[in-house]
């Protein structure tokens, strides 16, 4: 995507994101307060929280987390050579949490799978 398509996501997803804060507002505010909760400087600093939200987007290929992540991530005043390597990270650690939660939803299925069968 170019800048504008960023920028034009963003702004989608904002209206998007209000339409549904609006209908569900107690869920919203409760999200909310997590998410400041979560984001608020501690042992690590806002920065580092941010890249590692935004290394959690790209893991799960969500590109709403991915555009808000990265902006906040600049915001807070994260470098391009931060962002790259913070990039590195998720695809080194995308790969290995897939196969576990693969390996774990096999044996549920294979566990689940022949008491369903048993009911029918």
């Amino acid at each position: 995507m170019s800048t504008n398509d960023w920028s034009d996501f963003v702004e989608e997803t904002d209206t998007r994101m209000s339409a549904l804060r609006t209908a569900m507002p107690d869920v919203a505010k409760a999200f909310g307060r997590l998410a400041g909760a979560a984001t608020v400087k501690g042992e690590l600093d806002t920065k580092t929280k941010e890249l590692i939200a935004l290394a959690i987007g790209i893991s799960a290929r969500c590109d709403g987390c991915v555009a808000y992540h990265a902006r906040a991530a600049a915001k807070f005043g994260a470098s391009r050579p931060e962002v790259i390597e913070t990039i590195g990270m998720a695809v080194y650690m995308g790969g290995g949490p897939s196969m576990i939660y693969g390996a774990e939803a096999l044996s549920a299925y294979d566990a689940l799978a022949p008491t369903i069968a048993q009911k029918d």
